[in-house]
């Protein structure tokens, strides 16, 4: 268990009063499963949205370098400490903290699916102490590019882990985007990031890979560019750090933006009295298309000039 923030403010160590105004103090632990680009921007946008409010906060940021464990004894350690509110940023770190946290707010990020968690009774109504955003991916869309940059792919190739609630979720939406897509749908699993090199190569020869936001792959995303590049494989990514890590296209969500939406939700908390079980899990809406036309080259293909044209973003 690793310390990887650090003390903004110190003018206030728990006990926030909601209802207040300029000037409050708060106490808050944020446990994040593992340290990759999503995730990160995730907790920097939430922290911004504090500090975009004048907001002062003590906080207490700590990674679980993607081991379960990890997260439970964070979670049990906030469950004991004196904060106003937690933050959990990916799905297992919330389960862990939702299971170990009762009696102060839980929010969470980077959540696929927050029922299928169990993490709330419902999204519309979540029923109890916990509540956030989702990043629930556009796969159909995300997946469409495969046929957008390369029309003739017949085969995609999918890494994820067993373990893992939300990449169960977005393999069933990507195997039924396939059917209308006229592509299949290859898979592997793994339990950790170590497995991921043998998983690919598994998977044998496809026309192209497709990264959900798994935690394990994501955070040895390297790995999967390596393997497109050998393999002449194009490599779709689900979010816009995996393209500037060497995906070549991505539509996805802004993690920052997303981040600073749940922060917005905690102000609604600690300064406004909200009770999370009165407030529905938000999703985003904000979505951009990510192009690394050097990565695609690498891959053996070329992104379309209109494609290029369209991006939100050129990773150059």
């Amino acid at each position: 268990m690793v310390a990887v923030g650090s003390i903004l403010a110190v003018s206030a160590c728990g006990g926030g009063e909601s209802g207040g105004g300029e000037g409050d103090s708060f106490s808050i632990g944020v446990s994040q499963l593992v340290q990759h680009p999503a995730l990160d921007a995730a907790t920097e946008g939430f922290k911004k949205s504090f500090e975009d409010a004048g907001v002062d906060v003590e906080w207490d940021v700590q990674n679980a370098q993607g081991e379960q464990a990890n997260a439970t004894s964070i979670a049990q350690q906030f469950a004991s400490d004196d904060l106003d509110l937690v933050l959990a940023v990916a799905t297992p770190a919330a389960q862990a903290a939702a299971q170990a946290i009762s009696d102060k707010p839980v929010l969470f990020t980077a959540v696929t699916d927050a029922e299928e968690a169990g993490l709330v009774d419902s999204n519309d109504k979540p029923g109890g102490n916990v509540t956030g955003t989702s990043d629930l991916n556009p796969v159909e869309e995300q997946l469409k590019l495969v046929k957008d940059v390369k029309p003739d792919a017949k085969t995609v190739g999918i890494v994820y882990s067993s373990g893992e609630v939300n990449s169960q979720v977005q393999v069933d939406l990507a195997k039924k985007a396939a059917k209308g897509l006229d592509v299949k749908i290859k898979e592997a699993t793994i339990a950790n990031s170590g497995e991921l090199a043998q998983a690919v190569d598994s998977l044998g020869k496809v026309d192209a890979y497709y990264v959900p936001t798994d935690n394990n792959v994501v955070s040895a995303v390297s790995t999967m560019v390596q393997a497109a590049e050998k393999n002449k494989a194009l490599l779709v990514g689900s979010e816009a750090g995996q393209v500037e890590s060497g995906a070549a296209i991505t539509r996805g969500i802004d993690y920052t933006k997303l981040g600073e939406q749940t922060g917005e939700m905690a102000l609604k908390i600690l300064q406004d009295g909200k009770k999370p079980a009165e407030m529905p899990v938000e999703t985003s809406s904000n979505l951009e298309l990510v192009v690394n036309p050097k990565a695609a080259k690498a891959q053996g293909v070329e992104i379309p000039k209109k494609l290029v044209e369209e991006a939100d973003k050129v990773i150059e």
